[in-house]
Order: structure tokens, then C-alpha cells, then sequence
């Protein structure tokens, strides 16, 4: 394969004089390619920065910068979302067009364009090359993927390449560090001798209108103009309207265009390809017979009609079996270390608010929020396996038909089936989806899947109040249907939900779902690892300092007043009636709580709950449980005088549970549609800090989180009245 050599080009340094005359500026070098195409990888090996790498398309969703290392002068490297098309059919894919034309707020314009292609596809890279060439930027060519055209009997002339398409091209496969080089140099040449790739040309009647439309509308570079006279109704005539563009500019140029019997889109497309075909022919040869590789050989059984269906159970039963099994025994040591910490700290201090501050406050919010750790790092372990080898787009491809039922597509499959585990790495793992709307859409829905918290709360609710029936001769019971009911109902809820998002707030044409079936790779164990680093490092700095300050909050509320004349009572009372330490902790405990802030606040909602059925010990341990849904259970323990230790020794909470009754009157408090219509309150409510903080992360507005709150509350709370008053109808 003869191909040229960008190294051993003559070098000559790239000079960006600084503004103000004193020194140069870093110069600007945008990373523009294909989703999928080993952009990210590239990246990371020109700046040394530890980037998340999937075999999968569309992971790079967010501009990423990174200055390039081993340079004459310093350079600045952006990465861009990866696209197929200038003509953006989504504001991700709206954001390389505003960065290249220089409209992105806060990012300079770049000086430079480092274009990555596919080796063993290069017809459907090239489309792209012909819009970046509109631009009139310097351009360097990354031929990427070239072990790999190599191994399908694909033969590249990348020399004949370079000298028709007027600018460097530099083969290199992206996962090694030593392709910087030889890229590092074929930038300063392209920048010092200004190389340009040569245009496709357009019909005549086309670029007449486009250069009309820059003249009337001013400040438009020849590419942006284009996509705004041929994208009719998409994002390029969006934001030329809302900068202030008349309407009938388009119209007057769309309309001449009609009149001359000139299709502007069908004319560019076939431009386009006609360009391509005369710049590759006779660069690409291709053998006589296609070659049969492992990964066609895999993708007869793995995309397989019922092999391929099989294939996927056989990997989602271990996607769940790791997140709810694997990570058990380490969110349990978590949680013990955290438990014994407190009780050795505690013991070093003396009673009152400072031990409690500590212990229950600080010790216990911060074991609350590392306790998510495992699930958080076992996850991104699989999803990066998965996404490196390349099994994740098959799985996307697989279940596309199934997700399109809630105007969605493959890609939001993985984050929704990992929320059954947690909603946290579920709605971090949206970020493979390059889509904003539909990105949008499936974080908002992560959290109606029923997550491993609500799972407490079903258990003791189903153990304590629900008949354990046996039906079809003991192979299953009623235990085993209400559970199975209430992991329903939240799917079932989400399929409603995510049409009307889809109608309303998040309305527009149905993303696309073209997916590209990269060849399978070994697995890199050090991209395993960072993307477990960093995503267990984000979660803790970012979203677990706000769930511990929500932690506190909730403390400080179930704390205070704490007042002495509540001690008195239940001091005197244990003297009374001869109870022990134990005993006088414990009630001295419940007394505290129901008379703490969060105990007025139950009573306070009392009237809002009572038409479902709760009294207000039961509104207070729904408002206790919002940091984590399984605080709830702790909370009840607690409310009954029966202490926190209830998880582990549910028998007492069980039977306080049965014989728990009102105020006012001897009517149980537990009934069928009570314990009915908590777990479906809590199978469809948004009782947990830690989703509402990542929602507000990732989405990076507070707004969608209280939409969420509110949105998922209001139909819990009308979803369990209708079970409750229902399942009362009935007798149960």
C-alpha cells in the first residue's frame, strides 16, 4: 500500500499572530469525522487525555478541548460531535456547524480542520469531506482504520489521495500514541502553506443563490448559506430566523431555483457523489471477492433472528446478575464499614447534636452516597466491554423495533434496562445516545423503571400485609405477582409518558437510526478502567456532594427541636413502666422523630395523604425516604419504636406494621389497598435525591428535575388512590 507520509513532508511552522502583536495564539484544530470512526480515540492520542472510548456510534456527545502535545506552538484541539452530515438533523450535529462557521458562544473559530475518515469505507466518509471543503479552512485528512482495510483485502493509493484532494493525508490507526506524530506535522504544513481541499462542483444555478443569499443576508460563510437555502425546516434555517434572516430571502432564492427546474438538494447530493467517485477512482482497489472476517462470522449468529435473540438474553442476564448480585456484597461492605465507623466514632463522642451530626449526618450520607459506587462502576464496566468490542450497536440494532413503540430507538435500550438496577448509571449511560431529544426523552423515563431501592419497600409491604396465596399447585404465589406487578407498572406507566414528551416538550421527526456494525475488537483493559475512574469519580464529586447536603437537610429536619421536654416524657415513662437502656434509646427515638420538624411536616400532609388511605406516619417515612426510597423502611422501624436495625430483622417491623392503627379510632392503619397503593406510589414517584441530581446534571438545568419530582409525584399519588380506592371496592 503506497501511501504518503505526512512526516516526512517538509515541516513549516503554523504562525496565528496573538491579537495584540506581543506573541502567537494556540491555534485552533477542530476534530470533524463519522460517529464510530475512532475520532475519541484520536483525540486522546494527540492530548494525552483520558477520554472515554466506545466501539459504538455517537458516544462523543459534548465538545471536548485538550491542548496537543509535542508541537512547535501550542495547539488547541476540539473534539466535535460526531456527524454524517452538515445538514444537522439535531442540535448535537447543529453544534459542529456552529463551531466550524464560528457561532458557538465561547469557542473560537477554528484554524485548522482535522478531518478523520474510515480506511475500509471511505465513499460514505467522503460525503462529509465535501461539505468541509465548503469552508475554506485548512484541512489535514486522518485516514483511519487502515490495519483494518487492510485485513478485507482493501488497497488505499494515499498518496494520489492527497495530491488530487489538495491536502495531506495521513494513514494511522488511532488507537496507537505514535500516530501524533505524523499528524502533528501535516497540521503545521496545511496551516503554513494554507492547504485546501479542492470543492465538488455544484451546479451553477446553486452556488448563484447561495452567493446571492450571502450578499443579502451578510456574514454567512459559503457552507452555512447552503445548509440554510437547502435544509428547509431544519436547524440552519431555525437559527438564520432567529438571528434576525427574513424568511423571504429563502423563499425569493428556493423559488428562482424551482423556476430555473433545478432540485437544490438532489442536485448537491448527486454533486456530491459524482465528486467522490472521480476523486477515488482508481485509488481504492478492492479484491475480486469479498473477504469473509471473524466479525461476519459472528454477526451470523449474534444479529441471528434466534440466535442473535438468544445472544442478547444470555448478555442481559448478566448485565443483571451483576448489577443486582455482583454488586450486593460490596454495597453491603460499604455499608457495614460505614455502620462500624459510625458506631466507633459515636462511641468517642458524647450524646447530643454533635454525635448525631456526625454519625447519622455525615458518616451516614457519605456511606448513602458511596454505596451507589459499585452498581456505578459495574456498569460502566460492562458498557464499556460491551460498546469496546463492538457488541453494543448489534444489541441497539437488535431492539430498535422494540424501543420505536416509545418513539425512541436501539440506542436508549442499554441506559433503560441498566435502571432496573439504578436510575443514577442509567440516566450517566444516556450519554451514548447523540440524539438530544431522544436523550432527553429516556432520561425522564429512567426513572419509572423500578430500581433495586424500591425493592425494600415492596418486600416488607408484600411480607407484612399482602396473603401469601399459592397458585397453579405452589409454582408461584401471590407474593411473587404483586412484585412482578409492580416492576409492570412502571413500564407500563412510561409507555403514555413517553408519547406525550414526544408530542410536547421534545416534539420534532423521529431521530433516525443509522447504525454502522464496526468490525468486533478485543476489549482494552485500560479504556475499561478509565471509564469506570471517571465515571465513579463524577458521580462522587459532582452529584455526591449534593446528595449529601440533601442528606443533611433531611437529618436536620428529623433532629429538631429535640427538645428536653420530650427527653423528660419518655425518661419519666421508662421509670414507670421498668424499661432498659435499650428500650428508653429506642422509644426515646420515635418520640424524637414524630415531634421533629419532619414529624410536623407528616401531620401537615396528613389531610393531602388520608384520601389514599395514609395516616401521617405514613406521609412523614414517604417525606423521610426522599435522599433513598429504601429509607423508608428504616424510617417506619423508627416511627414504631422498634429502632433503625429493621432491614436485616423485619419480623418486629411486621407485626408493628399488622397491628398499627389510627388516632382517632381502631381501624388498621396496613390494609391490602394501603400496601397496595404505597408500592405502586413508590413504583412510579421520583423518592430519591440521587436520580434527581444526576437528571439535573446530565440535562444540565435544574428545571428537568422538578418537572420530574413534580410530573412522577402527581402520578403516583393519583395512581395510588385509583389502586387503593379500587382494590377497596373489591373487599380486599
Amino acid at each position: 500500500m503506497r501511501c504518503h507520509d505526512a512526516a516526512q513532508s517538509k515541516q513549516s511552522a503554523a504562525v496565528c499572530p496573538h491579537p495584540n502583536g506581543t506573541e502567537p495564539r494556540p491555534l485552533v484544530v477542530a476534530l470533524v469525522g463519522n460517529p464510530n470512526i475512532g475520532k475519541t480515540s484520536l483525540f486522546n492520542a494527540l492530548t494525552g487525555f483520558r477520554r472515554h472510548v466506545a466501539n459504538y456510534p455517537g458516544v462523543t456527545v459534548d465538545l471536548a478541548r485538550g491542548a496537543i502535545r509535542d508541537t512547535s506552538r501550542p495547539m488547541q484541539l476540539l473534539d466535535l460531535p460526531g456527524t454524517y452530515s452538515l445538514a444537522a438533523m439535531s442540535p448535537d450535529e447543529m453544534v459542529v456547524s456552529n463551531v466550524l462557521c464560528g457561532r458557538q458562544t465561547g469557542v473560537p473559530r477554528p484554524d485548522v480542520i482535522l478531518a478523520i475518515v474510515d480506511a475500509s469505507n471511505l465513499h460514505r466518509n467522503m460525503y462529509l469531506i465535501s461539505q468541509l471543503a465548503e469552508l475554506d479552512l485548512p484541512m489535514v485528512l486522518a485516514m483511519n482504520m487502515i490495519d483494518i482495510a487492510r485485513g478485507r483485502g482493501i488497497e488505499i493509493d494515499c498518496h494520489r489521495l492527497a495530491e488530487r484532494l489538495g491536502v495531506p493525508v495521513v494513514p494511522i490507526n488511532a488507537t496507537r500514541t505514535d500516530c501524533a506524530r505524523p499528524i502533528v506535522a501535516a497540521i503545521e504544513r496545511a496551516v503554513g502553506e494554507t492547504l485546501r481541499p479542492r470543492r465538488a462542483e455544484l451546479p451553477a444555478a446553486l452556488c448563484a443563490e447561495v452567493e446571492r443569499l450571502r450578499g443579502e443576508a451578510g456574514g454567512l460563510h459559503f457552507a452555512e448559506a447552503l445548509r440554510v437555502l437547502m435544509d428547509r425546516g431544519r436547524y440552519a434555517e431555525e437559527q438564520f430566523v432567529a438571528r434576525g434572516g427574513a424568511m423571504d430571502l429563502l423563499r425569493r432564492a428556493r423559488g428562482r431555483l424551482e423556476a430555473a427546474g433545478v432540485d437544490g438538494l438532489r442536485a448537491e447530493v448527486r454533486a456530491r457523489y459524482a465528486w467522490i467517485a472521480a476523486l477515488l477512482d482508481g485509488v481504492i482497489r478492492r479484491p475480486e471477492r469479498p473477504v469473509t472476517t471473524w466479525s461476519d462470522r459472528l454477526d451470523r449468529v449474534l444479529t441471528h433472528r434466534i440466535g442473535g435473540f438468544v445472544s442478547l438474553l444470555v448478555v442481559l442476564f448478566i448485565v443483571f446478575e451483576a448489577l443486582f448480585r455482583w454488586a450486593d456484597p460490596l454495597m453491603r461492605a460499604i455499608d457495614w464499614a460505614f455502620g462500624r465507623l459510625a458506631g466507633e466514632v459515636g462511641a468517642l463522642l458524647p450524646a447530643g447534636i454533635v454525635r448525631s451530626l456526625v454519625t447519622d449526618g455525615l458518616i451516614a450520607g457519605v456511606g448513602g452516597v458511596l454505596t451507589f459506587l459499585p452498581q456505578i462502576l459495574i456498569l460502566f464496566a460492562i458498557l464499556a466491554i460491551l460498546e469496546d468490542c463492538g457488541y453494543m450497536a448489534r444489541a441497539a440494532y437488535m431492539n430498535d423495533r422494540l424501543m420505536r413503540s416509545l418513539g425512541l430507538s436501539g440506542r436508549a435500550f442499554i441506559p433503560l434496562l441498566s435502571a432496573f438496577a439504578c436510575a443514577v448509571p442509567a440516566i450517566m449511560g444516556t450519554r451514548a445516545i447523540a440524539n438530544r431529544r431522544e436523550r432527553m426523552v429516556t432520561i425522564l423515563l429512567a426513572p419509572f423503571m423500578s430500581c433495586s431501592a424500591r425493592l425494600p419497600v415492596y418486600v416488607l409491604l408484600t411480607s407484612a400485609i399482602i396473603p401469601d396465596l399459592k397458585f397453579f399447585h405452589g409454582w408461584t404465589s401471590l407474593h411473587a405477582l404483586v412484585l412482578l406487578g409492580m416492576y409492570l407498572v412502571g413500564m407500563v406507566v412510561a409507555v403514555p409518558v413517553a408519547w406525550l414528551l414526544k408530542k410536547t416538550a421534545f416534539a420534532g421527526p423521529p431521530s433516525g437510526f443509522m447504525i454502522e456494525l464496526p468490525s468486533y475488537k478485543r476489549p482494552r483493559l485500560r479504556a475499561i478502567w478509565q471509564r469506570m475512574y471517571f465515571a465513579g469519580r463524577e458521580f462522587v464529586l459532582r452529584a455526591g456532594t449534593i446528595i449529601l447536603l440533601v442528606n443533611l437537610v433531611v437529618w436536620a429536619l428529623a433532629y429538631f427541636p429535640h427538645s428536653a421536654q420530650t427527653r423528660a416524657a419518655v425518661v419519666q415513662r421508662a421509670a414507670r413502666e421498668g424499661w432498659d437502656a435499650a428500650r428508653t434509646d429506642t422509644e426515646l427515638a420515635g418520640a424524637y422523630l414524630r415531634e421533629s420538624y419532619l414529624g410536623r411536616l407528616g401531620r401537615g400532609i396528613e389531610p393531602a395523604v388520608r384520601p389514599i388511605g395514609w395516616d401521617w406516619r405514613i406521609g412523614m417515612a414517604v417525606v423521610a425516604s426522599f435522599p433513598a426510597r429504601e429509607v423508608v423502611v428504616a424510617s417506619l422501624g423508627t416511627i414504631y419504636n422498634l429502632g433503625q436495625d429493621t432491614a436485616d430483622h423485619p419480623e418486629p417491623l411486621h407485626e408493628a406494621l399488622r397491628q398499627a392503627r389510627w388516632d382517632d379510632s381502631a381501624r388498621p392503619v396496613f390494609t391490602i389497598p394501603v400496601a397496595l397503593s404505597i408500592m405502586v406510589f413508590f413504583a412510579l414517584c421520583a423518592q430519591c435525591a440521587s436520580t434527581l441530581v444526576m437528571i439535573g446534571r446530565e440535562t444540565r438545568s435544574w428545571v428537568w428535575p422538578f418537572v420530574s419530582f413534580t410530573g412522577m409525584t402527581t402520578i403516583a399519588y393519583f395512581a395510588a388512590w385509583g389502586v387503593s380506592a379500587a382494590a377497596t371496592a373489591a373487599g380486599w
